[in-house]
C-alpha cells in the first residue's frame, strides 16, 4: 500500500484514513488544502465499497437462510455483523468532510 503523508492505511476498511501528527490548523494553507484533496479522493471511494460489503452482507444473509447447520449459521450472523460494522465506520468516515482549511472532527 503507497504510503500517504497525514493517512494511514486501514486494512479493516481498506481505505487510508486521516493520520495527522499535530492540529490541522498548524500545517500550512497549501499542506491543508493538499490534505483536503487527497481526503476527498479517498472519501470518494467509499461509497462502492460500501456497495461492495453491502452485497457480501446479502450473500450471507442467502447463505445463513439456507443453512441447517445452527453453528455455522451463527458464524454467518458474526461474518455479517463485522461487514456491517464496516460499513458504519465507512459510513463516518464519509460524512467527515473538510469544506474549508479548518479542523473537523477527524480531519
Amino acid at each position: 500500500m503507497m504510503n500517504l503523508i497525514g493517512f494511514a492505511y486501514d486494512a479493516r476498511l481498506d481505505i487510508h484514513v486521516p493520520a495527522l501528527d499535530r492540529p490541522f490548523e498548524d500545517y500550512a494553507l497549501k499542506e491543508r488544502l493538499l490534505l483536503i484533496e487527497v481526503w476527498e479522493d479517498i472519501r470518494g471511494r467509499i461509497p462502492s465499497k460500501v456497495m461492495l460489503l453491502e452485497h457480501t452482507i446479502e450473500q450471507k444473509l442467502g447463505e445463513m437462510n439456507e443453512e441447517p447447520d445452527f453453528e455455522k449459521s451463527c458464524r454467518l450472523n458474526g461474518e455479517i455483523a463485522e461487514l456491517a460494522s464496516r460499513i458504519n465506520d465507512l459510513h463516518i468516515w464519509y460524512r467527515t468532510t473538510q469544506d474549508e482549511p479548518s479542523i473537523k472532527t477527524h480531519l
